[in-house]
C-alpha cells in the first residue's frame, strides 16, 4: 500500500500519528511518500524526522518504508501566484506536483496530516479506479457553498485515492497547477480538483468529518461549526491531546498518541 503526505516541518506530529494509525490497522507493508519544500518562511521536513519515523514503523512491519522527497525547485518554478496569500497554506498544493515525481506509484492514497485511521482501509485502497482520476468523500459543508446541493458531489480533498496513471495521462495536476496559478479561489487545490477531475464518490466512513461512528475508517479533524451559545468555528487537531479529550471527547486514538510521545 502507498500513502502520500505533504507538508513542512510544522506537520511532523500529524504525519507521525497518521502513519502509526495506518500501521495499526493493516498487516500489509506500507510505503509512505512525503512531499516537502522550503517555501518563504516555512522549512522543509528533514531526514532526521523520516529516519526516526521509519525506525518506528519498521517495528510494526519490516517492509514498511518512508520516502522523503523535496520538491522546492519544482514548486518555486510553478508558484500558485494567485493563491499564495490565501488562508490555506501553499503546502496543500504540493500534492499537485505528484505527477512530476517519478517515484510516486500508479495508485496512492493521499491523506491530510490531520487524518487518523480507525479501522482497516483495504476496501478503500482497492476501489475500482479504472474510469476515475480521484476518489473521495463529499465535503461536509461543500454542498451548501460549492457543489451541486442535490448530487452532493463536491469532494473533500483530505482523503483522496489517486489514480496516478490516469492523472499523468490526462495532465490533470498540470491543469490544476495552472488554475491555482491564474485564478484566486477560496480553497485553491481542492476547488481545482473538483472542477477538473474525473471523480468517484465514496461513502462517508472513509473521510468522517463529523463525529466518529461505528463504521468510521478515517477520522478527519477538520474545522467545524458550533451553534451554541453563538455560531463559531472549532479547530482541534489530533496532536492537541488536551483539546481532543476536553472539547471533542475523543479517546479512541490515545494508544497511538502515547506511543508517539514515547518515541520522540
Amino acid at each position: 500500500m502507498n500513502i502520500l503526505f505533504c507538508g513542512d516541518s510544522n506537520v511532523c506530529d500529524g504525519i507521525a500519528l497518521s502513519a502509526l494509525s495506518i500501521c495499526k490497522n493493516t498487516s500489509e507493508a506500507v510505503s509512505f511518500y512525503i512531499l516537502t519544500a522550503d517555501i518563504e518562511n516555512h522549512y522543509s521536513i528533514k531526514m532526521e524526522f523520516t529516519d526516526k519515523l521509519e525506525a518506528v514503523i519498521k517495528a510494526k512491519n519490516q517492509n514498511n518504508k518512508v520516502f522523503l522527497i523535496n520538491i522546492t525547485e519544482s514548486f518555486e518554478s510553478y508558484l500558485p501566484l494567485a493563491n499564495m496569500g490565501t488562508r490555506f497554506t501553499p503546502f496543500c498544493m504540493l500534492r499537485l506536483f505528484a505527477d512530476t515525481v517519478p517515484q510516486i506509484p500508479d495508485r496512492i492514497l493521499y491523506l491530510d496530516t490531520d487524518v487518523l485511521c480507525k479501522s482497516n482501509f483495504s476496501d478503500l485502497y482497492n476501489t475500482d479506479m479504472q474510469n476515475a482520476e480521484i476518489a473521495g468523500v463529499p465535503d461536509r459543508y461543500g454542498k451548501w457553498f460549492f457543489g451541486n446541493i442535490l448530487k452532493h458531489n463536491y469532494l473533500n480533498s483530505g482523503v483522496l485515492l489517486l489514480n496516478m496513471k490516469n492523472i499523468r495521462k490526462s495532465g490533470l495536476f498540470k491543469k490544476c497547477r495552472d488554475m491555482c496559478r491564474d485564478k484566486k479561489m477560496f480553497m485553491p487545490d481542492q476547488s481545482a480538483l473538483n472542477k477538473l477531475a474525473t471523480k468517484r464518490k465514496l461513502p462517508q466512513k472513509y473521510n468522517e468529518q463529523g463525529k466518529i461512528k461505528g463504521n468510521t475508517v478515517f477520522k478527519h479533524f477538520t474545522t467545524f461549526f458550533k451553534f451554541f451559545p453563538i455560531i463559531h468555528t472549532v479547530t482541534v487537531k489530533p496532536w492537541d491531546t488536551e483539546a481532543l479529550h476536553t472539547k471533542l471527547h475523543i479517546f479512541e486514538f490515545d494508544d497511538i498518541i502515547n506511543e508517539y510521545q514515547r518515541s520522540k
